[in-house]
């Protein structure tokens, strides 16, 4: 691109990473009407409508129940206390991820365990699991993380697991609709935690999050430990916490939950464009195609992997281009964890996705004309 050029595209309306403003827009109606009616009923703790919309989760994910909390990382740290983990127990999970998937164990006073990624896929890498699993006889749990909307390889993961009689709870925060052979995420462990914070695909307006499982027990559990481990009218068999879902979460997620399916159409296609165009550029960026296990991958986010990562996304920026990075510092090489004694190169492709990984606007409502003028942007950096 020559520099008027430049000139000219870097004039253009800004593309935002994510436009959630254009989304309520298309559901506005149908959220004031659900609200309003919620308004009038003045049932904002639990209540009908928190039961009605875990009813419809677990339908959409083909688990037996589903049980609402306050956010996803309460979803995990409330798996982890219904199955059993104690202080000191040891838990694996992904060194790549969002905090709170280690952080859930910490609060439990669990030691996270990590294991390498697969940098196909950006999820567990079995070979690395199966080494943790024999250098830490003491892991008590697997959590693998179904990151960007894709399935981790659950199979091998659940036969590493089953080896050892230990439950597998899968961190689905960002893969709600995914799939694994196509079994949805959320029934291809003991549980399955989900979030609903406003940037997922099935986003609320604040936080909130949800526990799958098929174990009749774990759900009486799960329901019990939300409540400050409540069994009955002031009776507590366990200490539990405070992490309900707010009826006002479920009434406008009931609304979103209608429209999931066609924005992950939507997500799908844009991520598909975004292979064919990058890959007709000739430019050394790695777009990732989901794995054959993974049957249907939701896009949370699209990411590509570029080495000079840091300076491509300064040069979008300056073209009005929003992007992302997830996530810059390994788990294994955050402060708050310098006690577990891991060290740099101890997770090679996690590191180096950390130092390579770019979001790229996945958003239902971007337009083929925006997308190629992400790639167009993209290809400038590499050829001028």
């Amino acid at each position: 691109m020559n520099t008027v050029g430049a000139q000219a595209a870097s004039a253009q309306t800004p593309i935002p990473f994510l436009d959630l403003a254009r989304q309520y827009r298309d559901i506005r109606d149908s959220v004031l009407a659900e609200v309003g009616r919620l308004f009038e009923s003045q049932q904002f703790i639990l209540g009908e409508a928190v039961e009605q919309f875990e009813d419809e989760i677990a339908a959409y994910c083909g688990a037996r129940f589903a049980v609402g909390c306050a956010s996803g990382s309460d979803a995990i740290m409330l798996a982890l206390m219904a199955l059993g983990i104690e202080p000191g127990d040891e838990v694996l999970t992904s060194p790549y991820t969002f905090f709170a998937t280690a952080g859930s164990i910490a609060h439990l006073k669990a030691v996270p365990v990590f294991a390498d990624v697969d940098p196909a896929t950006f999820n567990l890498d079995v070979d690395s699991v199966g080494c943790a699993l024999k250098r830490h006889p003491r892991i008590r749990a697997i959590v693998p993380v179904h990151l960007f909307g894709g399935c981790a390889d659950m199979n091998n993961v659940r036969r590493l697991a089953d080896e050892r009689g230990i439950p597998v709870i899968e961190d689905a925060a960002q893969a709600i609709g995914a799939e694994y052979n196509g079994r949805r995420a959320g029934t291809l462990g003991r549980a399955g935690c989900f979030s609903f914070f406003p940037s997922k695909n099935l986003g609320g307006f604040g936080d909130g999050g949800i526990i799958t499982t098929d174990d009749a027990d774990l759900a009486a559990r799960l329901r019990a430990l939300r409540v400050h481990g409540r069994t009955g009218e002031y009776i507590h068999e366990w200490i539990g916490v405070n992490s309900r879902l707010d009826a006002l979460q479920a009434v406008i997620l009931r609304v979103k939950l209608r429209k999931l399916d066609d924005w992950i159409g939507r997500r799908q296609h844009n991520a598909r464009l975004y292979r064919q165009l990058l890959q007709a550029c000739d430019i050394p960026v790695v777009a990732p195609e989901p794995a054959t296990f993974q049957t249907r991958h939701v896009f949370n986010q699209f990411v590509i992997r570029a080495a000079n990562r840091d300076q491509l996304r300064a040069h979008l920026a300056a073209r009005g281009v929003a992007t992302a990075v997830y996530y810059p510092l390994p788990l294994h090489l955050q402060p708050c964890f310098n006690a577990l004694g891991y060290r740099r190169g101890d997770f090679p492709a996690s590191e180096q996705l950390a130092a390579e990984a770019l979001a790229l606007p996945v958003f239902p409502e971007l337009s083929e004309e925006q997308i190629k003028r992400v790639v167009c942007e993209i290809k400038s950096f590499y050829t001028g």
